[in-house]
């Protein structure tokens, strides 16, 4: 997350402390996804958060440093968590040991550890699962009106630990809503019968606009807590808003509107949780927005145009690159020069 700006008068809050709030901002958000989809939820939060404490603690034995203090900071249950909520609900569990492999090790560690990673590594761990197992990742089980999923926990078990997939299983999984707009798209199905489909509600995908109304929740919370400051968020669903409104009024039966990609997929948890990671985002003012205006763009470039459904895992990464060049390039100047 990005710290804001304090006043001298007041110390800043250590890391633990900041991670606490991002993990209460979390809640809200992580309860709706519980709601819609279930155990497999709640399998995900458990399973991430075990593998990743695993592998801090391997990690920081091997590396010769203190195991506690660095487990208590609660930056790797940070990660964990994003990536819990970002996983399909009912993941296998090598699916979820492999993501937090790439996340805590590969990601963080091997780059030197927390403060040292050029790349968000809950982001890493999400593409690269991607890239290596499409199917399982987009196996979302279709959200239920009624609450709590749809199956009981021996059969969420199954799931998780009995070698069976959601796609297996008759009537269970469901394309998300950006998946079916790209593939109706292509076959030439105009918008007006896609958004007539049991996938969509009233701004954005089934379930998915009520989760992301939680995100700007808790983000706006971290806002007012001032664990963030203002610049990534405006300019990352600013910039998105602007190109979705731009070719939606160009083309509205071709391109959906902007409400729909901002309520729709991981937009809002990337503006609040994702992108204001303060160790791979810019650092400076100006830097601030245009890495954020640039994860937008891509995100709708990606998402409109690209092979994959939803895009802030493989846009953050990629202004990750760029972060050190944008630093380099927009440093405030220096006072009396």
């Amino acid at each position: 997350m990005m710290f804001a700006s304090h006043s001298t008068s007041t110390a800043p809050p250590d890391v633990s402390q900041v991670m606490r709030q991002v993990l209460y901002a979390l809640i809200p958000g992580t309860l709706l996804l519980l709601w819609f989809f279930g155990w497999g939820l709640l399998t995900n939060w458990v399973l991430a958060i075990g593998f990743g404490l695993g592998f801090e603690a391997i990690m920081l034995k091997w590396r010769q440093r203190p195991i506690q203090p660095f487990l208590l900071d609660y930056s790797v249950i940070v990660t964990a968590w994003l990536l819990a909520v970002a996983l399909p609900a009912y993941s296998p569990w090598w699916l979820i040991a492999a993501a937090m492999l790439f996340a805590v090790v590969i990601a963080k560690h091997l780059y030197g550890g927390l403060g040292y990673n050029p790349f968000n590594p809950a982001m890493v761990g999400y593409a690269a699962m991607l890239v290596s197992y499409p199917l399982q990742m987009t196996a979302w089980p279709a959200p239920l009106d009624a609450g709590f999923g749809q199956v009981g926990f021996d059969q969420a078990m199954q799931l998780v630990f009995g070698g069976s997939s959601p796609a297996s299983w008759d009537g269970f999984s469901a394309a998300t809503a950006l998946d079916t707009v790209k593939t109706d798209l292509r076959m030439h199905k105009p918008l007006t019968d896609i958004y007539a489909l049991e996938t969509f509600g009233w701004l954005g995908g089934k379930g998915w606009e009520w989760v992301n109304l939680a995100w700007l929740l808790g983000g706006l919370w971290l806002l007012r807590q001032r664990i963030i400051s203002w610049h990534i968020p405006a300019a990352f669903l600013g910039s998105l808003v602007l190109i979705a409104g731009m070719f939606w009024v160009i083309d509205p039966a071709q391109y959906t509107s902007p409400l729909f990609h901002l309520f729709s997929g991981a937009a809002m948890l990337g503006a609040f949780f994702i992108a204001t990671d303060p160790v791979t985002a810019s650092t400076t003012p100006r830097g601030k927005l245009i890495y954020a205006a640039g994860i937008g763009l891509f995100i709708y470039i990606i998402r409109t145009w690209g092979g994959y459904p939803d895009a802030v895992a493989f846009s953050v990464i990629i202004m990750n690159m760029v972060v050190p060049l944008i630093d380099h390039y927009t440093q405030p100047r220096v006072y009396g020069t």
